[in-house]
């Protein structure tokens, strides 16, 4: 039984500083969330009277979507600040611009940022909660709890399991965060992809490093796909997309030599034919949709968990 009775903390920042036991309690609170969708009206007053503030600096479509939809399932208001229409463009600095909005009466910021440590400070200067939506190279925590998530409904108790992390790891906020949550969960991790695009001294988070693609997929439950992210990278980390995809792209004559109950997912958006096959993508194998709706139910738990929600939310 969970001892946990909450998240120890107001903010999640990522998956590194938090406990296994608060992971588990987020992802059983996940499983309560995700019952509410199958109501006729998929709504719930656990949070009535909160709101919520969704600050994003870099693009997004699902992890900002699916944060509206579980705001407003927990009948959250919820404000959506066009950063290109906001003052952010005339020089205002994020600690100035958190400020201003949480005296307008917000108990939650979710921030999505392109340097790495911005949702930290903007936690340092503010009573409100905040959540890690994305911060330049360093986590991505909710993505991380709904792929986490996502293995444990198809495969229930994760000790033991191994999951491939494959692609750009280097660019990767979602990589560090799925790492760092599942070795804490006992699970075996294996990164693969090009040297370049490998960080240096990654095994320091307990994670096995092979540029040999088909050795680790062998024996693999579940292959977590990553984009590659060229908007980030400098010229010269790889050759060209095609050959990519040819040494490391996951596609149905790759598949032959892994599990017959291999799993494949992606955080999303897809390169289809550079990172992962059209073939792939939508057969039976992957569970990305599923990833989608879980990220809604995950986003509620933390939701709840961090503004103080009744404990019977979900009932």
């Amino acid at each position: 039984m969970n001892k946990v009775k909450g998240l120890l903390k107001k903010d999640l920042l990522g998956l590194r500083d938090i406990s296994c036991e608060e992971i588990n309690l987020a992802l059983d609170t996940a499983s309560s969330m995700k019952e509410v969708f199958f109501r006729p009206v998929p709504k719930v007053p656990a949070l009535l009277g909160k709101s919520i503030c969704l600050l994003f600096y870099e693009p997004s479509t699902r992890t900002r979507t699916s944060f509206e939809a579980a705001a407003k399932m927990l009948s959250a208001s919820i404000t959506n600040v066009a950063i290109a229409q906001s003052s952010a463009q005339k020089g205002e600095t994020l600690i100035d611009t958190v400020k201003n909005l949480e005296v307008m009466g917000h108990q939650a910021f979710v921030i999505r940022h392109k340097m790495s440590g911005a949702p930290l400070l903007a936690s340092k200067n503010l009573t409100a909660s905040v959540i890690n939506a994305g911060d330049g190279f360093n986590e991505h925590p909710t993505q991380g709890l709904l792929d986490i998530f996502t293995m444990r409904e198809k495969k229930g108790n994760l000790k033991g399991k191994k999951i491939v992390i494959v692609g750009d790891i280097a660019h990767s906020r979602v990589a560090r965060s799925n790492i760092w949550g599942l070795i804490k969960l006992g699970a075996k991790v294996s990164v693969v992809g090009p040297p370049t695009l490998i960080p240096k001294d990654i095994e320091k988070m307990g994670v096995k490093v092979n540029n040999n693609i088909d050795e680790e997929l062998e024996d693999a439950d579940f292959i977590n796909v990553l984009r590659i992210q060229l908007e980030r990278m400098g010229k010269g980390l790889l050759p060209s997309l095609e050959e990519y995809h040819m040494i490391y792209g996951i596609n149905a004559k790759r598949l032959e030599k892994c599990k017959k109950d291999i799993v494949i997912m992606h955080p999303g958006p897809i390169n289809r034919g550079v990172e992962i096959s059209s073939e792939v993508a939508d057969g039976p194998y992957n569970v990305i949709l599923d990833q989608v709706q879980n990220g809604v139910a995950v986003r509620m738990a933390v939701l709840f968990l961090l503004l103080g929600g009744r404990q019977n939310a979900a009932e």
